[in-house]
C-alpha cells in the first residue's frame, strides 16, 4: 500500500484572497515504511509574503524570487503522488491551496475520498485534548527539536512518525503481535514473520581462500578458528 505524507506552506489563509502555496513537502510510504523517497519543492507566489505568514516558516520574498512558480512544478507533483493515498494534517487547508492551483491548469483536483487527515484521527482518538502536530509529537514522544519553524518537508517526516502512532500501522507491519488475531482467522499472514531466503554471499572464492590462508597464520588458538569450526570448542 502506498501512501504519500504531504505538507504546505502558503502566504496566507485563503487562496480566494490571492493567497498561495510557497513550499510542498512529500514523503513515500509503503506498506506503513517510509521508502526515502521524497518531493520537495519551494515555490515563487508571484506575489508578496505577509510578515504574519513569514514569522510561521521563515520563507522571504528574497528567497522565493528565483524559485520556481506553480506550473512549473505541477507535473511533476502529479507524477509523484499518483494515485497513492494522502495523509495531511488538517488535509481541508492543503488540499484547498493545491486543488485552487491545479484547478487554474486545468489539472484534476485531489478528490476528498483518497485523503486521510490526521487532525481528524487524532480527535477520534484523543477527544478534548491538543491535537496539534506538536501536541502529538510530545504525547508520543517523538522528537520534533528540529522544528524551530515550520518547514513542510520537515513536517511531512515527523507526521509519518505521528501517522504510525496514530494507527498502530508500524506495529502490525513489523508482526509484533503476540498471537494471530481473529480477523485474521488464526493465520500468521505478516510479511516480516514470513520465512525468508538466506542472501548469497558477497565474497569472491578468491576472498575466501584469501581469508583462509589469513587464519592458517594465526595459530592453533585464534578465536576464528573456533569461530569457522577449526578447532574443538
Amino acid at each position: 500500500m502506498r501512501e504519500i505524507v504531504l505538507d504546505t506552506e502558503t502566504t496566507g489563509l485563503d487562496p480566494k484572497t490571492g493567497h498561495r502555496v510557497v513550499e510542498i513537502g512529500c514523503v513515500e510510504m509503503v506498506n506503513r515504511f517510509l521508502t526515502g523517497k521524497t518531493f520537495h519543492e519551494y515555490i515563487n507566489p508571484e506575489r508578496s509574503m505577509p510578515p504574519d505568514a513569514f514569522a510561521i516558516h521563515g520563507l522571504s520574498d528574497g528567497f522565493l524570487k528565483d524559485k520556481p512558480i506553480f506550473a512549473s512544478i505541477a507535473d511533476s507533483f502529479v507524477d509523484f503522488i499518483g494515485d497513492a493515498k494522502l495523509v495531511i494534517h488538517n488535509a481541508s487547508f492543503d488540499i484547498m491551496f493545491l486543488n485552487y492551483e491545479l484547478n487554474k491548469l486545468g489539472k484534476p483536483i485531489i478528490t476528498s475520498d483518497r485523503v486521510v487527515d490526521t487532525l481528524m484521527l487524532a480527535r477520534r482518538k484523543h477527544p478534548g485534548q491538543p491535537n496539534s502536530l506538536d501536541a502529538l509529537c510530545a504525547r508520543y514522544g517523538i522528537d520534533n527539536s528540529r522544528r524551530t519553524k515550520h518547514g513542510a518537508l520537515l513536517d511531512s517526516e515527523i507526521l509519518a512518525e505521528v501517522y504510525g502512532e496514530l494507527t498502530g500501522g508500524r506495529q502490525q507491519t513489523l508482526g509484533l503481535a503476540s498471537a494471530p488475531t481473529a480477523r485474521s482467522g488464526g493465520a500468521v499472514t505478516s510479511a516480516a514473520r514470513r520465512q525468508r531466503e538466506p542472501l548469497e554471499p558477497l565474497l569472491t572464492a578468491e576472498e575466501k581462500s584469501a581469508h583462509a590462508r589469513f587464519i592458517e597464520g594465526m595459530g592453533e588458538k585464534a578465536l576464528w578458528r573456533k569461530y569457522l569450526g577449526l578447532t574443538e570448542p
